[in-house]
């Protein structure tokens, strides 16, 4: 139940704010605004207020909404009433009103992302695991429990992170666009700089992965095991919820992360290895034998043991004031956009699989486990939704907003609209296309949730 509320709240939101964008731009340019719609279809709910031209009204398919404008195009026009149809806009007029849906879509991401980081959020802090064995960071000198002080694109001025998830936005964005990344660590008082040569990894697209190669995958937290699953390898071992790992075999464990790598790692092709474990539990030191579990991951097999592996990290509120939380949305969504720009160009050329398309059942999951952990999550989730609304109704695709914009550029250039004909063919292309994107992101969608 709460992802469906939690989607149909997205859905209403997100579709109202692009209408009303076109909307109130129309109005402003003195266009008669017939009918606004949120959603398709038999009409649920209708309002039209008391001197006003413009029936409000609700539809019965919510995928969608539509300004309806009086347009000389789709019916006779009163000759009165002719200086507020659409069509006898200038082309600056009828660009500003095209353009202002996805542009309301990105001022909400802006005023999201400002809530949050006015409101505070809890992260964790930014502080090392033991790196991934052989990765990036463990090259360059990390060994667990450092604390990152600053970071930034080598070359740049260093800025504050004040949290693990900072840190990852910034690896993330360093790793994809090709730049090094420099941190400022400090261990145990001794402070540090070091650089992590992003720019050679050759990045298309963020995954599980990725942050697997750099070596950096999760904040530090202590090496506890949580939550044993009855019936799993660690609960046949004898393992219990509390009991800290000090070492397997002849390897200290000194937090969760190397905790679960070790687990992972804890297989011989097909066939796990029993390790003697050493445990603290209630304050005694005892041994135990572990068989883990092994598992097909993608290619490899990995080692698990049925058990929640490490404790929660250690967090911190990270909050802005009023002009850095504002600035710091904007930044966001600046950054949000042009790296789904930037992937949604990869996926054209075939350097990024298009598996990275999402329909409305994963938005709809998403929105479900954002909603479960909180208002917090649920506005930054939003805000990232609303980002690729933006940016996909601004892409010179035919039938988007972005493709009427390039017929009015055409027009703006040579002083004439582009051909009816024309028009109808590219109209036709734009919507194979869509149907096209649209199918190979509901196939995406059953694959993730179903397969």
């Amino acid at each position: 139940m709460l992802t469906v509320v939690a989607f149909i709240v997205a859905l209403g939101l997100l579709i109202a704010v692009h209408e009303y964008g076109h909307y109130r731009v129309a109005v402003a340019c003195g266009v008669k605004v017939e009918r606004f719609s949120i959603g398709f279809g038999k009409v649920l709910w209708r309002w039209q207020p008391k001197g006003s031209p413009t029936e409000f009204v609700i539809g019965a398919f919510p995928l969608g909404g539509y300004v309806k404008m009086l347009d000389e195009r789709e019916g006779p026009v009163d000759p009165a009433e002719r200086h507020r149809a659409f069509n006898t806009q200038t082309v600056g007029k009828r660009a500003a009103i095209v353009a202002a849906g996805p542009v309301a879509n990105l001022l909400l991401a802006v005023l999201l992302y400002a809530l949050v980081n006015w409101s505070g959020v809890q992260e964790p802090q930014a502080v090392l695991a033991s790196p991934v064995p052989a990765s990036m960071a463990e090259q360059a000198g990390v060994r667990g429990g450092e604390r990152v002080l600053r970071g930034a694109w080598d070359g740049d001025t260093l800025q504050p992170l004040r949290s693990f998830e900072e840190l990852r936005w910034l690896l993330t964005r360093g790793a994809l666009d090709g730049h090094d990344v420099r941190l400022e660590l400090d261990a145990q008082g001794a402070t540090r700089e070091l650089v992590l040569p992003l720019a050679q990894m050759g990045v298309r697209e963020a995954d599980a992965q990725l942050f697997r190669r750099i070596g950096i995958v999760s904040p530090w937290t202590q090496p506890v095991i949580g939550e044993v699953v009855a019936d799993g390898a660690g609960a046949k071992a004898g393992l219990q919820s509390g009991d800290v790992v000090l070492a397997i075999g002849s390897t200290p464990i000194v937090d969760g992360p190397q905790l679960r790598e070790t687990i992972r790692a804890s297989v011989r092709g097909e066939e796990p290895l029993t390790q003697r474990w050493r445990i603290e539990r209630a304050g005694q030191r005892q041994d135990i034998e572990v068989t883990p579990q092994a598992l097909r991951e993608g290619e490899t097999w990995i080692g698990r043991i049925g058990a929640m592996v490490g404790a929660p990290p250690a967090m911190v509120t990270v909050r802005h004031g009023p002009i850095d939380g504002l600035w710091n949305g904007v930044v966001r969504t600046w950054e949000v956009s042009a790296l789904t720009l930037r992937m949604m160009g990869r996926m054209v050329i075939g350097e990024a699989s298009l598996k990275n398309l999402s329909g409305p059942l994963t938005i709809a999951d998403y929105a479900g486990k954002s909603a479960s952990l909180g208002l917090t999550q649920y506005l930054v989730f939003l805000a990232l939704i609303s980002v690729s609304l933006g940016v996909l109704n601004l892409l010179p695709l035919p039938v988007l907003d972005g493709g009427h914009l390039m017929y009015y550029l055409w027009e703006a250039v040579t002083g004439k609209g582009v051909s009816d004909a024309w028009m109808e063919r590219m109209q036709r292309t734009g919507v194979a296309l869509l149907l096209v994107m649209m199918s190979i992101a509901l196939f995406n969608d059953v694959t993730r949730i179903f397969g």
